[in-house]
């Protein structure tokens, strides 16, 4: 049986409200752009109810930082949580 490690990090954590998905792979291309940003720990998109919950550190990306990143994608952001 195989394991995946797991980081464990620790950070903030952010919900957005996203406009403009139109299938599972927009949150997939979500998840990967904002996964690749320094001081993102984790992304987790969710095309059917059209969130995005992000964790992140605080002195390296901020909420604003989040938002401009999801919206060169074209797509809608707003911080709901």
């Amino acid at each position: 049986m195989f394991f995946k490690k797991s980081k464990v990090q620790s950070g903030e954590v952010a919900m957005f409200q996203i406009g403009g998905m139109h299938c599972v792979s927009c949150a997939m291309n979500i998840d990967g752009e904002l996964e690749d940003t320094d001081g993102v720990i984790e992304s987790a998109t969710n095309y059917a109810k059209q969130t995005t919950e992000v964790t992140y550190n605080p002195s390296k990306v901020g909420v604003k930082d989040i938002e401009a990143l999801i919206r060169k994608l074209s797509y809608t952001a707003k911080q709901i949580k």
